[in-house]
């Protein structure tokens, strides 16, 4: 018996609908990958998202933003464009992230230098005109300084800057940069004057690390992985690290904590948005990069890259930036480097 013109149209009806749900990036529920079930934003996405990069495509900042919109955009089933918006040490970026429209389509990596730009006099921006939404990184200061240098941990430099204060040096990035307070901080908090090792500007931790070596300057208080070359080819040994506890990458290097001064430091990503983003869409987003940052492939590709991976959800983010706003403004204010 031939079907019905009623058949017809139910069974085109039914094979339309399939269509529609398979293209769908949209709205539909349905669309969060199966293995992470995160509750949906009504209406969200509506169109590509724009992921703010705030430094130069090729970094590291741009690397770990590339993989987490690649990943964000199997798990939301739409666009995730990266996009570099550069210039006035991350104001630019960050800027662009706070500005956009709030609902979820613009969003970016913020990174440490939000906490630290207004204090530098730079910008009147702070994390208070972004939404949190969840940290993917961290990775902290190290102390390193050459094979042959005469102290074997981090009190011992301390005591060769209080008794000759000022005769030392150390780098790792430009002056006001995350490694300069990093050295600063470790400095106030054991008691000494912040320039009792001194700074030497530099253009990052690669040539910093080239003048330790040469014996141009004393200390590089770069993260440990950005100085992993020449601590591993044995031309430059790690006292400390600036972090609550070890780094795995490095289980002999014992914490400053450990060595009897609390401080920590390190450079960080998280992503973020502008300011009054609604409650579900940065609910739906977190979920997702709870998901991406606990994968084991993501794993691999931050181990891969040497970088470090620190979870903290949309409410723990926003704590933290808070804090470490407080903390930066401090020692910058101490150390004559706030604009």
């Amino acid at each position: 018996m031939p079907p019905t013109r009623s058949t017809r149209l139910a069974v085109l009806s039914a094979a339309l609908a399939l269509v529609l749900a398979a293209c769908s990036g949209g709205s539909s529920g349905a669309r969060s990958a199966p293995d992470s079930p995160c509750d949906t934003a009504a209406g969200f996405p509506r169109r590509p998202i724009e992921l703010i990069v705030p430094w130069a495509a090729g970094g590291g900042t741009d690397s770990v933003a590339r993989y987490v919109g690649t990943a964000l955009a199997e798990r939301l089933g739409t666009q995730v464009n990266v996009v570099n918006r550069t210039g006035g040490g991350g104001v630019v970026g960050h800027s662009a992230i706070a500005t956009a429209r709030p609902d979820g389509t613009t969003i970016g990596l913020a990174t440490v230098e939000i906490t630290m730009m207004h204090w530098q006099g730079l910008t009147d921006l702070t994390h208070e005109q972004l939404t949190p939404i969840a940290q993917v990184n961290a990775d902290a200061a190290g102390v390193t300084v050459a094979t042959d240098a005469p102290y074997s941990d981090v009190q011992q430099l301390i005591q060769a800057a209080s008794a000759q204060p000022g005769a030392k040096t150390a780098s790792g990035t430009g002056r006001g940069g995350i490694w300069d307070l990093a050295r600063a901080g470790m400095l106030l908090e054991s008691g000494l004057a912040p320039d009792a090792i001194r700074w030497v500007p530099s253009e990052g931790a690669a040539p910093a690390l080239q003048e330790l070596v040469a014996g141009g300057i004393d200390v590089s208080t770069a993260s440990l992985v950005e100085n992993q070359t020449m601590i591993q080819a044995g031309r430059a040994k790690a006292i400390g690290v600036m972090a609550p506890e070890r780094d795995p990458k490095f289980p002999d290097v014992p914490t400053l904590r450990e060595q009897g001064l609390d401080f920590t430091m390190a450079a960080w990503r998280g992503v973020a948005g502008p300011a009054g983003m609604p409650a579900d869409v940065v609910s739906e987003l977190s979920c997702h990069l709870d998901g991406i940052v606990h994968s084991p492939e993501y794993e691999e590709f931050m181990g891969t890259a040497g970088f470090g991976i620190e979870w903290r959800g949309a409410q723990e983010f926003g704590a933290f930036m808070a804090e470490q706003d407080a903390q930066k403004g401090e020692i910058m204010r101490t150390a004559g480097l706030a604009g």
